[in-house]
């Protein structure tokens, strides 16, 4: 088997564009996978038309590994979002090709499963009014869905720094929405990399007595020190890893230990495996994985396949039962959440069990999507200019 050329597809978004590529084979199997870029869509689309010529036409889609390293080192240049994306796209789509031509899930073939359901958490709720009442009200519906789990950044536009006023304002959001889901429902607070090391730690302490699940991402990215520094300081699991795009870079932050979970995208770390292969050493330093997943059903499929296969993995994020719900009709197949217990359960259909609709994603068009953390009711997803 070979593969004969790649097909993109942009589902386009007001705040996000997923990026859909379905890899054909001369044996007629044709495989999907699935990313979400900021900002870089077109970016993409790029990379892939240069790589579909220089490595990936005429390659053994059975051949996930040397088709990954090719896309990664073949070019000789270091491997970013773009690349790393692009290399997440078909990697995914060679597994789903493998398993519907084997007549087995993707999870079979990474050794089997370890579970037959993956919790799930909620975000893209609260698309509402910023204010307690309504934050409550948003919270609620969640549980009334089947969650047990949903993830929340309280601090409107902070950056570095959050004054006494926007603190207490924060803390009463925190405080409505636990009062909403109940105790026993986890509760995952958000920072988005705003802070710096103190007030991320103080606010930690502000909010502790809603017992957070995690403290993702407090400090900004690029310095795992201050990460360190913000971790040896709280006591409440830290979590990070969104946009780290390369499986060896997550090397310093094992060395430091400044996570306690790691939160790779399947879509931006070059895919499965690579995400798999990061669990795997997660787990040798005692530490769980809950991927970052801001996609479509594709991500989510994919994502889930690991996570059946894997002993470290925590939890799963989902948007699409709240942001963009009507994007579900892209892909026939694609995962749901089970009311009864707030989890993905186990399938058995061949590949990653999910098949994209090109003309139901054609209703969606590519968008000039924004989504500008700083920007003020950035949690309402809806970019100015969009008319909604």
């Amino acid at each position: 088997m070979r593969i004969t050329g790649i097909s993109t597809h942009v589902v386009g978004t007001p705040w996000r564009n997923l990026t859909y590529v379905q890899v054909h084979t001369d044996e007629g199997i044709t495989g999907v996978g699935e990313t979400r870029m900021l900002g870089h869509t077109d970016a993409l689309l790029g990379y892939l038309k240069e790589a579909e010529a220089n490595h990936i036409l005429g390659s053994d889609p059975f051949a996930v590994e040397d088709l990954v390293r090719r896309m990664k080192y073949g070019d000789y240049g270091r491997a970013g979002e773009i690349v790393m994306s692009g290399i997440a796209v078909v990697e995914m789509a060679c597994w789903d090709i493998k398993g519907k031509a084997l007549g087995v899930p993707v999870w079979q073939l990474l050794g089997g499963k370890v579970t037959d359901k993956v919790k799930a958490y909620a975000n893209g709720w609260y698309t509402t009014e910023r204010t307690p009442e309504a934050y409550h009200k948003a919270a609620r519906a969640v549980m009334e869905r089947g969650y047990r789990a949903l993830k929340i950044d309280p601090f409107g536009t902070g950056h570095f720094e959050l004054d006494h006023q926007q603190t207490l304002y924060a803390v009463s959001l925190i405080e409505a929405v636990r009062d909403a889901i109940g105790p026993e429902a986890e509760l995952m607070l958000e920072m988005h990399g705003r802070f710096s090391p103190a007030t991320a730690v103080r606010l930690a302490h502000e909010l502790a007595p809603f017992r957070p699940a995690w403290l993702e991402e407090p400090v900004p990215p690029e310095n795992l020190k201050a990460l360190q520094k913000v971790a040896a300081k709280v006591d409440m699991p830290v979590a990070t890893g969104e946009r780290i795009h390369d499986r060896i870079e997550f090397r310093e932050l094992f060395e430091n230990q400044a996570a306690d979970i790691l939160q790779p995208d399947v879509g931006h770390i070059g895919g499965i495996w690579e995400t798999r292969k990061l669990a795997a050493t997660a787990e040798s330093h005692y530490m769980l994985v809950a991927p970052h997943n801001v996609g479509g059903p594709v991500l989510t499929a994919a994502s889930l396949q690991v996570g059946f296969t894997t002993p470290n993995f925590k939890i799963l994020e989902h948007f699409n039962d709240f942001a963009d719900a009507e994007i579900k009709k892209v892909v026939k197949g694609a995962p749901v959440v089970d009311p009864e217990d707030g989890c993905f359960h186990l399938s058995d259909a061949p590949g990653l069990g999910v098949e994209l609709d090109v003309d139901a994603a054609a209703e969606f068009p590519q968008q000039q999507a924004r989504f500008d953390l700083w920007a003020e009711g950035w949690e309402q997803r809806r970019p100015k200019g969009t008319g909604q």
